[in-house]
Order: structure tokens, then C-alpha cells, then sequence
């Protein structure tokens, strides 16, 4: 991209006043995870700032499933500016015992859209610990329900709920509304 997405403008704001909109719109408490370096302070949500540098957005899990005061997260990355509050409370909704819940596309599964129990903080931190910083790489460790594209019809087109921002034409499309 070149330059930091979430704060691309978008809407009345940036990308990632976007997200924190629709996340107020359903969770008691939100949190901006940061990366390894304070940034985004006036954001007007606390920052968690990632426990291991260079981590990615495991690192980022970690972290923000660290610092959870409810035994459920919600992760979502700035980057996904479709997600609508609607399929957000669904997800939380459906998590039943499982300890992450996931949708699915045919462009496979979406972790940085999903919920995520506080009984993934170990096993996640074990991967990171092990030098795995793949989103996925704990979920042989715990109960992941994934929601198929079939159950996210009822939110929108799922390639378009869960279409992330990656490069400038992406952002220009989604921007004019010519997205997918």
C-alpha cells in the first residue's frame, strides 16, 4: 500500500475510524491493538500495543486477548471496511462453546473478521513463542467454528463483506464504490 491503511480517509473519517464505529456499534469495550509502537492515541479507544515486535497480527491477538476484560474478542482489521455491524454481532453471537468462530469465503478463512475466546491466549502465545506467527497456526489447539459463505449470505455477498484493502487500486475501487 505505501502508506499506513488505517488512516486512509474513508467516509467522514479514515479506515480506521471506520472500524472502531462499527465496533462500538456492537461490543461493550474496544481497543485499538497498535503494533509494537504507540500509535493512533486519538483514536479515543485504548491502544494495546503488540507484546512481541514483528509478531504480526498474531502478535496482535495475543495481545489484545491479554488485555480482554470479557472472555470474547472481536478482531477486526482495519483493512475490511464492509463487514457490517450485523455479521460483526452474528459472529459473537454464534460462538456457543467454540472457542474462535470464523467465516469462510472462497477465498478461505477470514481471521482477522472473527471472535475469539480468551482460552486461545495460550495456545496462540505457545505458537508465537515457537516462532509461528501464522493467524491459523493454534487453531489445532482449539474448537474453531467456521461459518461457510451460506451462512453470511444473510449479512450481504460474502466476497464483499470480507473484501480487504491491499493495494491502491483496491482502495481507489472500494473508495468509488466500484468494488466488486
Amino acid at each position: 500500500m505505501g502508506r499506513d491503511k488505517a488512516l486512509l480517509p474513508w467516509a467522514d473519517g479514515t479506515l480506521l475510524d471506520h472500524a472502531l464505529a462499527r465496533l462500538r456499534l456492537v461490543c461493550g469495550a474496544v481497543m485499538v491493538a497498535c503494533g509494537a509502537e504507540p500509535r493512533y492515541g486519538g483514536a479515543g479507544a485504548p491502544l494495546v500495543i503488540d507484546a512481541m515486535a514483528d509478531a504480526g497480527p498474531l502478535g496482535a491477538l495475543v495481545s489484545a486477548l491479554s488485555h480482554s476484560a470479557t472472555p470474547l474478542a472481536l478482531l477486526l482489521a482495519v483493512d475490511l471496511p464492509f463487514a457490517t455491524p450485523e455479521l460483526l454481532a452474528h459472529l459473537g453471537a454464534t460462538a456457543g462453546g467454540a472457542d474462535a468462530v470464523v467465516p469462510v469465503t472462497r477465498d478461505g478463512p477470514h481471521p482477522l473478521c472473527a471472535v475469539y475466546r480468551t482460552t486461545c491466549l495460550a495456545p496462540a502465545r505457545r505458537r508465537l513463542d515457537a516462532g509461528e506467527y501464522r493467524m491459523t497456526s493454534f487453531w489445532p489447539d482449539v474448537s474453531v467454528l467456521t461459518l461457510p459463505e451460506e451462512a453470511l449470505t444473510p449479512f450481504g455477498e460474502p466476497g464483499h463483506l470480507l473484501a480487504n484493502i491491499n493495494t491502491q487500486k483496491d482502495y481507489a475501487d472500494a473508495a468509488a464504490g466500484g468494488w466488486r
